[in-house]
């Protein structure tokens, strides 16, 4: 099987090429931007907004994984988006549209339900909040549309919730950071649950997809179940690194009035703090997805929650991988 990975020098399809070179009835193409610090010898250097570049690089492929996305909370102008996630997908459906290539696999996110859901599940309403939602949304909905005229084809789109593991300079490992190193305070009870996606998993749903939903039309939110509260989190941080995690709690009134100071200082500064009442905000929340559909297709995670977090502990806080290649995400 030929597959090509759009957008695969970053840290999800860094993970996915490395697991898909383990099987040799797959052949990997990666077309991206960027070059591939892993696997540059199977890299192209194509942008997803030239559709004459990708329908030129994706003759005779049996399956695109489409990763390629804006994704950071930061980018501006913010219709790079929409250029990006919106149009990267009509190219990338007219590139298949002319090579005959009847299958693809799209990572979505679970940002297109929106903020405060409760459990949301694949059938869920959708009320993206961000450009970032709004434009996953608008792509999903023209392969929608694009399905309904070509019933022969294999789609498959997977809603991930946040994606965390070894490499990765993203906001779950900015909190075990927070949470090892000891410059963390808890505000609110800490009861509050949060869905997490170890990568090991993601890109082993991914192969398992391609091996095994090969017709149809499928939604597939991914979280790595049971969810965590935050106290059970920073135990399990304690419990991992073998040291002590202080447990004070801070009034949630304490801590929103602690974020409109970084709010303000950042306004005065006009810099980017790493405290903000927003991510006061997201930190109490719960935030949970439903994904009792993807456990229901067969796939078994290779890696339980505990395990992922422990993996990425000991590669980052152990091992001290800060002066290795990392990628950085949201």
């Amino acid at each position: 099987m030929k597959i090509v990975i759009i957008g695969g020098s970053g840290f999800v399809g860094t993970r996915l090429i490395e697991l898909l070179k383990q099987d040799v009835s797959f052949h990997i193409c990666n077309l991206d931007k960027q070059e591939s610090r892993f696997y540059p010898e199977i890299t192209t250097i194509a942008n997803v907004l030239d559709k004459k570049a990708i329908i030129s690089l994706t003759q005779d492929t049996d399956l695109i994984v489409l990763l390629a996305a804006e994704h950071r909370d930061d980018v501006t102008p913010v219709s790079r988006y929409y250029d990006v996630n919106v149009e990267g997908m009509r190219n990338v459906l007219d590139a298949m549209q002319t090579n005959r290539i009847k299958r693809i696999i799209f990572t979505s996110s679970v940002a297109v339900y929106g903020l405060n859901k409760k459990n949301p599940d694949e059938t869920h309403p959708t009320d993206p909040f961000n450009h970032y939602g709004k434009s996953k949304w608008q792509a999903e909905q023209i392969l929608q549309n694009w399905y309904a005229s070509h019933p022969d084809f294999n789609v498959n789109i997977i809603r991930p919730t946040v994606i965390f593991g070894e490499r990765n300079r993203g906001n779950v490992y900015n909190l075990l950071k927070q949470i090892s190193g000891g410059k963390f305070a808890m505000v609110g009870p800490g009861t509050n649950k949060k869905s997490m996606a170890y990568v090991g998993n993601i890109v082993a749903f991914i192969k398992f997809l391609a091996e095994n939903h090969c017709q149809g039309y499928e939604v597939f939110n991914y979280v790595d179940k049971p969810d965590m509260d935050m106290n059970e989190l920073v135990a399990h941080v304690g419990q991992t690194l073998g040291k002590h995690i202080p447990a004070t709690h801070f009034p949630y009134w304490l801590g929103m009035l602690g974020g409109y100071s970084f709010d303000l200082l950042a306004r005065m500064t006009r810099r980017k703090m790493t405290v903000s009442s927003v991510r006061v905000k997201k930190f109490c929340a719960t935030t949970q997805f439903d994904a009792s559909k993807a456990s229901q297709t067969g796939f078994i995670a290779p890696y339980s929650l505990q395990e992922g977090l422990a993996k990425t502990l000991e590669f980052e806080f152990i091992h001290d991988a800060s002066a290795g290649i990392t990628f950085r995400t949201e």
